[in-house]
């Protein structure tokens, strides 16, 4: 109060509004605490009810009426500090007698119907500061100096009711704002990404400041046909991801939006799934094959036995396993009648993920738009990692004949034209501008284009990315070598990383809850693990689809240690949580190793990073902050970032430095190291155990039993 650039004797008039009403509210405060005893009988009579409720309405108007008139008093005499520059994206609310909400302005100045109209236009800093006192008359200065407080030069600004003035919000807020008053922005900016994922596609429309709007997920069907088999209907994949640009676009215009402000598309996909198709009829010619499948484990075995087998991790960044596409095509070539035939024909086609779904948004075999970016070529071990294009070495190595079967051509992540626009949904026109596989486009995401970014993702498996810089490192501790992004369309040079993939993360929780019932929701592995206060000596080895980075031990499958009587649920729980985390571990040690990078902090996204424990346990296994965004929809975001640059949504990667970094979580180790390096200890002995299980009589029996 005493603060209050007024009049002593109006300050004098806000504390006697106050003070007259005081005693009327001392008295009713004193008859209620009197009539205390009768207003909490269980039962009191009607009159003494009244009586109580009466009091009360008593208080409520002494209260009332005092606190009007001083905040009234208040009001007219506030004053404030804010004020300056800013630009025209920011946002004023009802100021000048407007009463239709937000609108913007270019500085703080003042309103076209201010009495002082000679000097409308000019900051606040010119007329209060009298920094343009060389430039206004005599008449202006008499003026300015009658608004401001004590002199000319007084720094404090009155808010007059004929002053249109603006307060610049935070960047969070600004954005928060904008979603509720979509006629705010003059020029309204979206950006639309598809993200096909191991088990469910989705749709998700981002605005100009990273913040997603609308989205739609579906999940699809999963096929095992057998022990290490693993398929997806890819009809069915195309399907799902039309109909969830049709609902997200639905509930996008709902808000208030048009189409129109969707000004481009980017995808981002499960890498390695292979799918093959007729380029005749664009039809498939069998299931996906999904990047976790190992049915081609006896031929990856017989390859590595072949002359020149050592050496092709240097030309295209890959271990020769049954990861890579080529392990699952070359399955097919020798499997299926179908994908022969159309092979001997010259009519067949390959593609990851993206090159399908890009060619089926296109309209398929009329626009036969074939194209796929480098992070995703880059995992069929059909391209050189150091120029982006499909090397003679290689493929004469897997003895593909380019002439039978139709590859797609390389294009960069980033491209204005390159991968066509959308033949149907309530899309069609919008063009595909921007393109990378699932896990580059977290790692773009989570913001990492410097060299030394590192970001793991917990999805159905884990995939640790390392930004090594310009050039490709060729790992010799068990990591891959892949392209983080390529933005050379946009003048930025191409981006590599090393790779730590873990084929089982998520898909280890969803074990627990639908083979061995442990729980209904996945969300309640937490829950559970809580239950006790650590693993009772259990580990779990979660190889079910072997054992990918550091280790590329085909043979391991699922095995579980350190049973006792008094292992209990939570104990296998927590168990579950720590095979990711120790596998993660494993992977930043490969990656120091290689690198000679020693991280400060490892960002995370995907959804076991929902997990505190998990993140909390991860933190404490490899003794760095764990680093989780509120925003974590990263894959998705990459993509869409992606799609944004190539149209120019942001011209510059500085621009993009600030996405996403709002509200961060960070988890610091709580465990000693010691006690974290005997877990560790105990995990890697664990591994060793797991090896084996699978051999060449596995194989036999295998066919025998088909």
């Amino acid at each position: 109060m005493w603060n209050l650039q007024t009049s002593r004797s109006r300050k004098a008039t806000i504390v006697a509004s106050f003070a007259c009403r005081l005693l009327l509210i001392i008295a009713i405060a004193f008859r209620l605490a009197t009539f205390d005893r009768v207003g909490l009988a269980s039962n009191p009579s009607l009159e003494e009810a009244q009586f109580i409720v009466w009091s009360q309405a008593e208080l409520n108007y002494a209260i009332i009426s005092a606190t009007i008139p001083s905040l009234l008093q208040f009001m007219k005499n506030l004053n404030t500090v804010f004020g300056g520059l800013s630009d025209q994206e920011q946002l004023t609310y009802g100021s000048h007698g407007r009463s239709n909400g937000l609108f913007p302005l270019s500085h703080l100045r003042w309103g076209t119907n201010t009495r002082a109209s000679n000097i409308a236009g000019q900051t606040w800093e010119d007329v209060c500061l009298n920094k343009s006192a060389a430039k206004t008359n005599a008449k202006t200065s008499s003026d300015t100096s009658k608004q401001s407080v004590g002199s000319s030069h007084s720094q404090r600004m009155i808010i007059r009711k004929d002053v249109s003035y603006q307060l610049q919000l935070p960047l969070a807020i600004t954005a928060q704002t904008r979603a509720h008053h979509p006629q705010a922005d003059a020029k309204k900016t979206f950006i639309g990404s598809v993200d096909n994922g191991t088990t469910s596609s989705r749709f998700l429309i981002f605005d100009a400041n990273g913040e997603p709007v609308a989205q739609h997920q579906i999940e699809f069907k999963q096929i095992y046909p057998h022990s290490g088999w693993h398929e997806h209907d890819p009809v069915e994949l195309f399907s799902s991801v039309s109909e969830c640009i049709d609902k997200a676009t639905e509930a996008f215009q709902k808000l208030g939006n048009q189409i129109s402000d969707i000004k481009a598309i980017g995808i981002t996909n499960q890498r390695e799934t292979t799918v093959v198709w007729d380029k005749t009829t664009g039809e498939p010619l069998y299931n996906a094959v999904v990047w976790t499948d190992t049915r081609s484990a006896s031929l990856v075995r017989e390859l590595k036995l072949k002359e020149g087998a050592n050496e092709l991790a240097a030309i295209c960044g890959e271990q020769l396993t049954t990861y890579p596409s080529v392990a699952k095509l070359l399955w097919l070539l020798r499997n299926v009648d179908a994908i022969k035939k159309a092979y001997e024909a010259g009519n067949l086609a390959f593609g990851t993920v993206d090159t399908w779904l890009v060619y089926k948004l296109n309209g398929g075999k009329e626009a036969n738009v074939f194209v796929s970016d480098p992070s995703n070529a880059g995992r069929t071990m059909f391209m050189n990692i150091s120029n982006f294009t499909y090397d003679k070495t290689l493929l004469d190595f897997f003895s593909l004949d380019t002439s039978k079967i139709a590859l797609p051509r390389i294009v960069p992540s980033a491209h204005a034209t390159a991968y066509g626009k959308l033949a149907s949904t309530a899309l069609k026109g919008v063009r595909i501008t921007g393109c990378l596989g699932d896990q580059s486009a977290a790692l773009v995401g989570q913001g990492g284009f410097s060299q030394g970014r590192a970001k793991n993702t917990y999805g159905t498996g884990a995939f640790l990315l390392l930004n090594v810089g310009t050039k490709p490192v060729i790992s010799s501790h068990g990591l891959m070598s892949t392209v983080a992004f390529d933005f050379s369309a946009q003048g930025v040079p191409p981006a590599y990383a090393l790779e730590g993939s873990i084929a089982v993360a998520g898909s280890s929780v969803k074990f627990l809850m639908n083979n061995l019932g442990f729980f209904r929701d996945s969300h309640k592995i937490s829950e559970l693990a809580h239950t006790v206060p650590d693993n009772g000596g259990t580990v779990f080895v979660t190889a079910f689809s072997g054992l990918f980075a550091p280790y590329w031990i085909d043979s391991a499958k699922g095995t579980l240690f350190g049973l006792t009587a008094h292992t209990q649920r939570g104990h296998i729980a927590r168990a579950t949580l720590e095979a990711t985390c120790f596998q993660t571990r494993a992977i930043l040690d490969a990656m120091q190793a290689d690198s000679g990078v020693t991280l400060t902090d490892l960002a995370v996204d995907g959804g076991m990073s929902n997990s505190e424990l998990c993140m909390q346990t991860q933190a404490d296994i490899i003794q760095i902050p764990v680093d989780r965004p509120q925003m974590r929809e990263t894959t998705a975001l990459g993509a869409a970032i992606a799609a944004g640059f190539a149209v120019g949504v942001w011209k510059s990667l500085d621009e993009l430095k600030n996405i996403n970094q709002e509200g961060r979580t960070f988890f610091k180790p709580q465990m000693e190291k010691r006690r974290s390096e005997a877990m560790y200890r105990k995990w890697q002995k664990a591994v060793k155990m797991s090896e084996g299980w699978t051999d060449n009589d596995d194989e036999a029996l295998r066919h025998e039993k088909r």
